[in-house]
């Protein structure tokens, strides 16, 4: 990456550092996108604060994937394409950028990465090991997230539109279905009896009956409420009933 889109990566860390209700992400895209702009000073001046002014416009998408319209932004300025379109494109994009980038993370991404943290626990001694995991696990979908939507943007400039429709984009949306259901059920049994050891027999016994009513009244009740919070909430009952149950041993 040149210099400039490097800056702008890691500018765009904090592009959520002055979110507010009227321009939303517009003052962090403006102040990310600022490096990728400064070519425009060769020519006259009045460009390149208009091209700044536009992009501190209203703008709100997934902050792993703002990258990809930021990007494609700053390549239509340089290449001369009309303000009207460029903010047109900008605003299209705000939609599929923020639905494909939570089905990838908060979705997908967040879930698996919980439950590596989990599994790690569960079968590893310390506390650092599971805290490496989880974090390793989760830094590495969002950094290349982040770097594929900067450089991705930078190569489609208007016509970056496409490169949502993509296979390698496409497939990571299939996998991010079933792949977070799959981990944290792999998970929670191995948490489950990791957090039960210390118990007596009775109580483990009752914290799983307990589970299984928590399964009923949750499908019944809530059925939004989630895999993942139900799991967090499993858990965080296990926990009292290990602090109100005497050990076994």
């Amino acid at each position: 990456m040149s210099r400039g889109m490097v800056r702008a990566w890691l500018r765009l860390f904090a592009i959520q550092g002055s979110w507010n209700y009227e321009r939303m992400q517009g003052a962090g895209a403006a102040w990310a996108i600022e490096p990728m702009l400064r070519g425009l000073r060769d020519g006259p001046d009045p460009r390149y604060r208009a091209a700044l002014g536009r992009a501190a416009q209203a703008f709100n998408a997934n902050p792993y994937l703002a990258g990809l319209a930021i990007a494609a932004v700053a390549r239509a300025e340089h290449e001369g394409v009309e303000a009207e379109r460029i903010e047109r494109f900008k605003v299209a994009l705000t939609g599929p950028l923020g639905s494909v980038g939570d089905r990838l993370v908060w979705a997908a991404a967040l879930p698996a990465a919980s439950a590596v943290g989990l599994v790690l626990a569960a079968v590893a001694r310390g506390w650092w090991l599971p805290a490496a995991g989880f974090l390793l696990a989760y830094n590495l979908v969002h950094l290349t997230l982040r770097t594929w939507s900067l450089r991705t943007g930078w190569r489609g400039g208007a016509g970056v539109t496409q490169a949502l429709a993509r296979p390698v984009v496409q497939g990571a949306l299939r996998i991010a279905g079933p792949l977070p259901g799959l981990a944290v059920g792999f998970a929670l049994p191995l948490a489950a009896t990791w957090l039960t050891a210390d118990l007596a027999s009775g109580a483990r016994v009752g914290v799983f009956l307990l589970a299984g009513l928590g399964v009923v009244v949750g499908r019944w009740l809530a059925p939004t409420l989630g895999g993942l919070r139900f799991g967090l909430w499993a858990v965080g009952i296990t926990l009292l009933a290990e602090a109100l149950w005497p050990s076994s041993s």
